[in-house]
């Protein structure tokens, strides 16, 4: 099966011949997947080189002609590194853009903490008006690019990643989706978090909410679980533990209920391993899912 990052190439290429507005802008990492569609479209395929504030300028700059630009590269390097432009350039000069990274919060455990983003998605927090969709397949992510590409002049932040579940699910850009309905809690599984919720849920009597739309919080959905499962919620996200615990408490904030945030930890993990190393490491395997999960919702 191809990857999520896998699939982005081809897709922008064909959203370039489609629409006029699109540009997308590299800045060197991914720029071999976009070498037709720069013969066809020199002028909308942008590389600015190993410039990462640059490459967040551009994009604005782009925008504020009217284009709909796409900006990408590996997440350090898209949200952490050119905060201050992310902030700025797109926020503050209110306009916006698609933000499409790769490597997520370890991709790529060969690169070290320098090409790790646990972060990202609770950096963008402290910002205004971000959508954000972390898409647990390639076809989740392909739909959920179109959306990006298609909302108009928001601003959208795209996490792609080589983890992802064995089948995709039906997503819209918006809500979360009902997976398994349970009455003694409920579990929110964020992107690439599916497959090993469920098969950490398994028995357990617990509703599972799968979401690709982080933000917007889907705070209606979550109101509408607790109603039949009761309000233990569980959030498991494949970035930083607790970047969505305060969107829940807020959803939840009329009626008496506890959260438990589970997602990878503040400490640096220095041994490069592998994924499933860097997974088991955070606690984010099926089994020490489980034992977590079932001891919350139990107690």
């Amino acid at each position: 099966m191809d990857t999520m990052r896998d699939r982005f190439a081809p897709v922008v290429s064909r959203l370039l011949d489609e629409d006029p507005r699109v540009a997308v802008v590299l800045a060197e990492i991914g720029k071999d997947g976009f070498a037709d569609a720069q013969l066809r479209h020199p002028e909308r395929v942008i590389n600015v080189g190993i410039r990462e504030q640059l490459l967040v300028g551009a994009g604005a700059g782009l925008a504020l002609t009217g284009m709909r630009p796409i900006v990408h590269t590996f997440a350090s390097f898209l949200v952490e590194r050119p905060f201050e432009q992310v902030k700025l350039d797109l926020g503050h000069q209110d306009v916006g853009a698609v933000l499409v990274s790769a490597a997520a919060s370890f991709d790529w455990p060969a690169g070290g903490v320098t090409h790790m983003a646990p972060g990202d998605v609770s950096l963008l927090d402290t910002l205004d008006g971000w959508t954000v969709h972390v898409p647990g397949h390639p076809d989740e992510a392909e739909t959920l690019l179109r959306h990006a590409v298609a909302a108009g002049d928001d601003k959208v932040y795209v996490r792609l990643s080589i983890q992802s579940n064995a089948e995709a699910r039906p997503v819209d850009g918006a809500r979360f989706h009902t997976v398994r309905e349970g009455r003694s809690g409920v579990v929110v599984a964020v992107g690439p978090m599916l497959d090993n919720v469920l098969a950490a849920t398994e028995g357990l009597d617990v509703t599972v909410l799968y979401a690709t739309t982080v933000r917007p919080f889907d705070a209606d959905a979550l109101r509408a679980a607790t109603q039949v499962a009761g309000t233990d919620v569980v959030l498991v996200e494949p970035y930083l533990a607790g970047t969505s615990t305060a969107a829940a408490n807020d959803a939840l904030a009329d009626v008496p209920h506890r959260v438990l945030g589970l997602g990878v930890g503040r400490a640096e993990l220095r041994r490069y391993g592998t994924i499933t190393e860097h997974l088991t490491a955070h606690g984010l395997d099926p089994q020490v899912l489980r034992e977590r999960i079932g001891a919350f919702v139990g107690g």
